[in-house]
C-alpha cells in the first residue's frame, strides 16, 4: 500500500492520519464487477465476463483483505480458473513489491507471473498511466483487457461467490438471499470495530485515539463471544461470508495484533467460544492452506518501522489451531 509523493512511494498510513491521531482508511478506487454474462455490476463498467483463465489475482499472504479472496477462490473451486501472484511480505518505501527476501525459506514464489514487475504500483500505472493514488492488495486483473477489474476485497469475494458458478458447477452460496440483511449488518459492525478496529488501534498516534479504538475493539470481541454462545455462526446457523470476513482478522490476532498493534487486553485464546470458532474455520477443508503466518509476522513487524523500529520479528506465540474443536456446533 502506498502513495506517490514527489516521485517516491510512501507508506499509505501517512496519508490517512487525522489531526486527532485516528487512523482513517480510504475507499478502494477500482470497483468493476465480473458477472456471469458480462453485464455491469452494482458499480463500475460492464464487459467483464466470467471466463476460465481470463483473470489473475495479486495478493499478499500477510494481508487479511487479500486472504479473503484466496479463501473464496479455494471455497468456490476457482484455482484452475483464476491464477495468482504473491507479493513480498516486506512493504517498505516502494510499497508492495515482488522483491523476495533472500533469507526466506518458505517455498513461496514471489513474482509477477504476468509482467515480471518489480513493484505493485506498476500494475496500477498499466491501468492508468498517470495513477498516483494508493496501491493496495488484492488486485483482480483482466488479462484480456489488460487492466484492473477491482481492488475491493469485499466485492471480489462476492464475484467469486456467484459469477463463476456455471463454469465450476459449484453453487454453494455464502451470501444467500434470505440472510443478506443479517450478513450486511454483521459485516458493517465487524468491519468498523474489528477488521479495521485492529488497525485503528495499532496506527493511533495519540493516547486518546488508541484508548477509544482499543476499547471499542474489545467491547465488540466481547459481543462476539456472547453471540457465539447462542449460535454457531455470525449470521445464525449457516456458514456465510460474514464468517470468512471475520476469520482473517481472528487468525492474525494473537500472533500479530496483540503485540504489534497493542491489542492486548485479551487474546482470542482467552475467549472460549471465539477460539473454538476460529479453530473450526481454520480446519475447514482447504482454509489452512490460505494462511501463511510467517508472511503475516514478517510483514507487520518488519514493514511498520514507525511502530517497530528495530524490525525484530518475534519467535512466538505458539498457536493452537489444529487441536479438536466442538464439532457438534459446526
Amino acid at each position: 500500500m502506498g502513495l506517490l509523493i514527489e516521485g517516491q512511494w510512501h507508506d499509505q498510513w501517512y496519508e490517512t492520519k487525522t489531526n486527532n491521531g485516528q487512523f482513517i482508511r480510504p475507499d478502494a478506487q477500482f470497483r468493476n464487477w465480473i458477472t456471469s454474462d458480462g453485464s455491469p455490476g452494482t458499480s463500475g463498467e460492464g464487459g467483464f465476463h466470467a471466463e476460465s483463465g481470463r483473470y489473475h489475482l495479486y495478493v499478499s499472504l500477510a494481508c487479511p483483505w487479500a486472504n479473503r479472496t484466496l479463501i473464496f477462490r479455494k471455497l468456490k473451486q476457482l484455482e484452475q480458473h483464476i491464477s495468482v501472484s504473491v507479493v513480498s511480505p516486506d512493504m517498505l518505501s516502494s510499497g508492495w513489491t515482488f522483491i523476495a527476501n533472500p533469507d526466506a525459506d518458505d517455498g513461496i514464489e514471489v513474482i509477477d507471473h504476468l509482467f515480471n514487475s518489480t513493484n505493485l504500483y506498476e500494475l496500477y500505472q498499466r491501468t492508468e498511466a498517470n495513477y498516483t493514488g494508493r496501491v493496495t492488495v488484492p488486485i483482480l486483473w483482466d488479462k484480456k483487457l489488460n487492466r484492473i477489474v477491482s481492488n475491493e476485497s469485499s466485492e471480489i469475494i462476492r464475484m467469486f461467490n456467484s459469477a463463476f458458478n456455471e463454469l465450476t458447477d459449484n453453487w454453494v452460496n455464502y451470501y444467500p438471499e434470505t440472510l443478506k440483511n443479517t450478513i450486511d449488518v454483521v459485516n458493517t459492525r465487524v468491519y468498523d470495530t474489528i477488521n479495521n478496529g485492529v488497525y485503528r488501534t495499532g496506527f493511533a498516534t495519540t493516547q486518546e485515539a488508541y484508548h477509544q479504538a482499543v476499547t471499542t475493539l474489545f467491547e465488540n470481541l466481547d459481543w462476539l463471544e456472547k453471540l457465539l454462545e447462542q449460535q454457531p455462526f455470525m449470521a445464525g446457523y449457516q456458514l456465510t461470508e460474514a464468517d470468512w470476513r471475520l476469520f482473517t482478522t481472528l487468525v492474525r490476532f494473537d500472533a500479530v495484533y496483540v503485540g504489534h498493534f497493542k491489542c492486548n487486553i485479551r487474546r482470542i485464546v482467552d475467549y472460549p467460544n471465539l477460539q473454538n470458532y476460529l479453530k473450526a474455520l481454520y480446519q475447514h477443508p482447504g482454509i489452512k492452506e490460505t494462511v501463511n503466518m510467517a508472511h503475516c509476522k514478517r510483514h507487520y513487524y518488519y514493514s511498520h518501522d514507525t511502530i517497530n523500529p528495530t524490525r525484530i520479528i518475534p519467535n512466538g506465540p505458539i498457536l493452537d489451531l489444529e487441536s479438536p474443536h466442538d464439532r457438534d456446533r459446526f
